[in-house]
């Protein structure tokens, strides 16, 4: 049984390049059963193993750039996971929140629109003599400067000095 484990365990390292049977083996019996221990042990401890130099370099590079992108691969599994968990409740909330804030949205139009009907009814009940220069668009037809000007700035009165 425990050879058995050992093979199951030495043909997934077998999937790197550089590792064949023998050097599969070698890793399995320096308990470098996985590609993500092979990775973490870097080139040296594969030397200790019993590999080459050189394709104990080219096995650990190897491992790494598989243990990353496992990794990335379960990183991605897990937020796609979470955020299928998440989203009904998310699409949940959204509904509940969508008729409050068109509720909302009306009761401020209304408000609004009271609020005009009320300044328009104020406005047309006044007489035009009492309408003040902002209740009229066009200012009461008043040209010139305001009631407050001393006269001595009024451009007549600096032409007449002259």
């Amino acid at each position: 049984m425990g050879s058995s484990k050992k093979n199951t365990k030495a043909s997934n390292l077998t999937s790197l390049p550089g590792v064949g049977a023998a050097s599969a083996k070698k890793l399995v019996d320096a308990k470098l059963d996985t590609i993500s221990k092979v990775a973490a042990a870097g080139t040296t401890k594969l030397v200790k193993a019993g590999i080459q130099a050189a394709l104990a370099k080219k096995i650990a590079a190897a491992a790494k750039k598989v243990d990353k992108a496992s990794s990335a691969t379960k990183q991605a599994a897990t937020k796609a996971k979470s955020a299928a968990k998440k989203a009904p409740a998310k699409a949940k909330a959204a509904a509940k929140k969508a008729p409050a804030k068109a509720k909302a949205a009306a009761g401020k139009a209304k408000s609004v629109a009271a609020k005009a009907a009320t300044k328009a009814k104020n406005l047309a009940s006044k007489p035009k003599a009492e309408r003040t220069n902002k209740d009229v668009a066009t200012k009461g037809g008043r040209i010139g400067p305001s009631k407050s000007t001393p006269i001595s700035k009024m451009s007549w009165f600096k032409n007449a000095k002259k």
